[in-house]
């Protein structure tokens, strides 16, 4: 997984907003999972359908962070989610002109 990947949830994949979490249900696994606030904005960076590294950007103007330490960490969830099923990989648009 680069900076340039974009993801998408999966449509058997839901989450609501509890306070400043995020709660995620798998449907077909029926298994829940839990973000803290940190990780509920990533979560809803991927959901505006924003690139890893357009992530890391937002985030770096929102919390006091290194730039590195953003990127391992953005990454690193972004994995954990995409082994989980949560999200994956977006295709790349496709769209022709006539």
């Amino acid at each position: 997984m680069t900076l340039s990947d974009t993801l998408e949830v999966p449509v058997e994949v839901m989450a609501r907003q509890v306070g400043e979490e995020t709660v995620i249900l798998h449907l077909e696994s029926g298994t829940y999972y839990g973000l803290d606030p940190v990780g509920a904005r990533i979560w809803q960076l991927i959901v505006e359908g924003k690139s890893l590294g357009e992530i890391c950007g937002v985030m770096l103007e929102e919390y006091e962070v290194e730039q590195a330490q953003i990127e391992k960490d953005v990454v690193e969830l972004a994995a954990e989610l995409e082994s989980k099923k949560l999200v994956r990989q977006a295709a790349p648009d496709c769209h022709t002109t006539d």
